[in-house]
């Protein structure tokens, strides 16, 4: 058994090998995982981020922060009706996330690879954009609220769709969205805000910045972020895994 080896091995090389070698081979049932989660219909958010927790977390028991979600679900859908529009039900989300629940909201930092992590953010009541963000969106599938992941530069943002958009289909999602909203705080940005935004960083908006993410690439672009943290000659290794991960669901 390599994890009693490592743990009777004074040796400080060898248990560094042994611990490469118990990495190695949890990367290659991760790879596994991914691939199955990869070729299944529905790409269900929280199981993604949960492999992608496994990463650093092998041993990572999953039925607490399934509980903990629901929880929160709960605390959000005794709340709803459906007489609210848009922006009340965005309202009593974003209240109970963060007002209630107590979710705070860090700037995105590559020396924080917890930061990244779905299971880390919920034990410490603390994420980043991505985090933050693919916690807001699988509440929100999970209260069949239309709210998806779109894809602007630089920033991890989501969007309150119109009813009635197709997928994959839309020739102008810029107007098939009622407003955005930054899951970093739940603050909410109007049409005229993303413009303007568009305007400071010098990017013309065309409208693939606007279309619905799909779970997938919103998985992939999570292993891509987390991969950035792992950006030294100790770790590269990881990052070069990471992306391996994230290249599987192109």
């Amino acid at each position: 058994n390599l994890e009693h080896l490592w743990e009777t091995t004074p040796e400080e090389h060898t248990q560094s090998r042994i611990e490469l070698l118990i990495h190695r081979l949890h990367f290659r049932d991760l790879t596994e995982d991914f691939r199955q989660w990869n070729v299944s219909g529905h790409h269900d958010l929280t199981l993604g981020a949960l492999l992608a927790c496994k990463f650093q977390y092998p041993e990572l028991a999953t039925t607490p922060v399934f509980q903990e979600i629901e929880k929160i679900r709960r605390n959000i859908w005794l709340e709803l009706n459906n007489y609210l529009t848009p922006l009340e039900q965005i309202n009593i989300v974003t209240s109970i996330l963060y007002s209630y629940y107590g979710l705070k909201g860090a700037e995105t930092n590559y020396t924080e690879p917890n930061e990244f992590l779905l299971h880390k953010t919920l034990e410490t009541k603390r994420g980043n954009q991505v985090s933050n963000g693919i916690l807001y969106l699988l509440l929100c599938e999970l209260l069949d609220i239309p709210v998806r992941a779109i894809n602007l530069p630089k920033q991890f943002i989501v969007a309150y769709f119109k009813p009635g958009y197709s997928e994959e289909n839309l020739p102008d999602p810029f107007h098939k969205i009622e407003f955005f909203i930054d899951p970093t705080s739940g603050q909410v940005f109007t049409h005229q805000d993303v413009e303007s935004y568009f305007k400071r960083i010098g990017v013309h908006p065309v409208s693939a910045y606007f279309k619905p993410q799909l779970n997938k690439h919103v998985i992939q672009q999570l292993l891509e972020e987390f991969a950035k943290c792992f950006d030294n000659d100790r770790d590269l290794y990881k990052q070069k895994e990471l992306l391996e991960l994230a290249a599987l669901l192109d």
